[in-house]
């Protein structure tokens, strides 16, 4: 409440308080707010995946950028368009121990309709909500596969780290997952905050829908803004089990840490007020 009404009065003198940047936004080296940042932290946490699984694997460089954060980590990647087959060769070669199957991941065994986009980067297996262009590509059929049945057949074990961007189709992969998901660690979501895919899950299914499987949030990135107003468009949400070793403590600091920030507040606050009282 008092910090609240500091910035109050420092806004009404046309002024703005920021938290100053701090050793917290770096982990070792790595900008916190980036990919290696997130997974870094999470590692320093003590997560440790026995098995990376990387679906909507694309040309791999989700699984190269992860290698350098778990290293010793079986890696599966899977990817429904075979224009990445090139890509993926090199990809699993540069991973030990990786391998990729070009398949649909989803919720049951079978064959599938994907919609193949004319950047290939939005391929999806629904069609998205926008008319006048013809962002739908054509229709390809493909195989499909469970996440569950590809981890029997490629003797992947737990904990699993599981990252899915498969363009409005992630709650369809987890579904065909579900025994994988017991054993998983980390689950990282692209989520959108628009109906962006015709049924489509937005933002609050996906964190109701893994909220009913024992999993939290545990951290957002990959931010990314729609061109036609600039709103926020899209996230990455890395969620953990809601029992699980990080979420062992739910307070902000240690008393050292809450008083250097004090300290730094009320430094950068007298800083604010003197330049008030210059001009």
């Amino acid at each position: 409440m008092l910090k609240s009404i500091i910035r109050r009065i420092v806004r009404s003198l046309g002024y703005e308080v920021r938290r100053r940047a701090s050793t917290a936004s770096i982990v070792k080296g790595l900008e916190r707010t980036s990919l290696e940042g997130s997974l870094a932290q999470i590692r320093d946490a003590g997560v440790a995946p026995a098995t990376v699984i990387d679906v909507g694997a694309a040309i791999g460089s989700f699984s190269r950028q992860c290698h350098e954060i778990f290293p010793n980590a079986q890696y599966l990647l899977i990817e429904p368009l075979d224009e990445y087959a090139s890509c993926l060769d090199k990809t699993v070669k540069a991973i030990p121990r990786a391998s990729y199957e070009i398949a649909v991941a989803s919720s049951c065994d079978d064959l599938v309709t994907i919609n193949v986009h004319p950047d290939l980067v939005g391929s999806s297996l629904y069609r998205e909500t926008e008319n006048g262009t013809d962002v739908n590509g054509f229709p390809r059929i493909v195989k499909a596969i469970t996440l569950d049945r590809l981890v029997k057949e490629r003797d992947a074990y737990p904990p699993y780290f599981i990252k899915i961007d498969v363009q409005g189709a992630e709650l369809d992969v987890l579904r065909g997952g579900e025994a994988t998901l017991c054993g998983a660690e980390l689950v990282l979501l692209e989520v959108s905050l628009f109906q962006f895919f015709k049924e489509g899950p937005l933002f609050f299914d996906v964190v109701t829908y893994m909220k009913s499987k024992g999993f939290v949030a545990h951290d957002i990135l990959g931010l990314q803004y729609r061109p036609l107003d600039h709103a926020l468009s899209q996230v990455d949400i890395a969620f953990v089990p809601e029992n699980g070793p990080l979420r062992r403590f739910h307070y902000y600091a240690t008393p050292e840490q809450r008083l250097q920030q004090n300290r730094e507040f009320r430094s950068h606050l007298q800083q604010m007020l003197a330049l008030d009282q210059v001009s």
